[in-house]
């Protein structure tokens, strides 16, 4: 008997989730982009991302029904670019690659949560573009694991690390 989804890790998610344009929540502002890395160090080419984060003015309302579907089968079409959601669905190409184009939060970060091959849970973090007093309470080599950074005017290079010498600080919202 093969095994069902429930009794298996997966990852599933190329089937539902992804969403055409997931990481575009709006056409101008910034880019973020980077990898997920597993332990060993290696790109992780099958991993999901979700981003949720305030507009500039620090409003976390967002804006409901932005995602178009297709009126005959129901598949979702994309965003239709116009209004600011605050939310942001990503999957890692084959490469592990990500990138997300948003505008500047007005917290000062980026949440993010990321679904992997392995996890049984999914883990919690941030993207800080700013001083906060939660990085301040970090050791400074653990802290730069939260902060991306800057390639150019309005680029930024975030890199998840899931294990290892370089892993990520993960937020326990439990």
């Amino acid at each position: 008997m093969n095994p069902t989804p429930s009794q298996t890790v997966g990852p599933f998610y190329g089937f539902a989730l992804p969403i055409p344009r997931g990481g575009d929540i709006a056409e101008s502002g910034i880019t973020v982009h980077g990898y997920v890395y597993d332990g060993a160090g290696d790109p992780v080419p099958d991993a999901l991302l979700e981003f949720w984060q305030a507009d500039p003015s620090g409003s976390l309302g967002g804006a409901p029904g932005s995602l178009r579907r297709d009126q005959v089968s129901g598949a979702l079409l994309g965003r239709h670019g116009v209004d600011f959601t605050g939310f942001g669905r990503v999957p890692t190409d084959g490469d592990g690659r990500w990138t997300l184009r948003t505008l500047p939060p007005g917290t000062g970060y980026i949440s993010v949560c990321v679904f992997a091959r392995g996890l049984l849970h999914h883990l919690y973090t941030r993207i800080y573009f700013g001083q906060d007093a939660f990085l301040d309470s970090l050791p400074p080599e653990r802290r730069q694991t939260l902060v991306p950074v800057a390639e150019r005017e309005g680029v930024y290079r975030f890199d998840i690390h899931l294990q290892g010498e370089k892993e990520t600080v993960f937020l326990d919202f439990g």
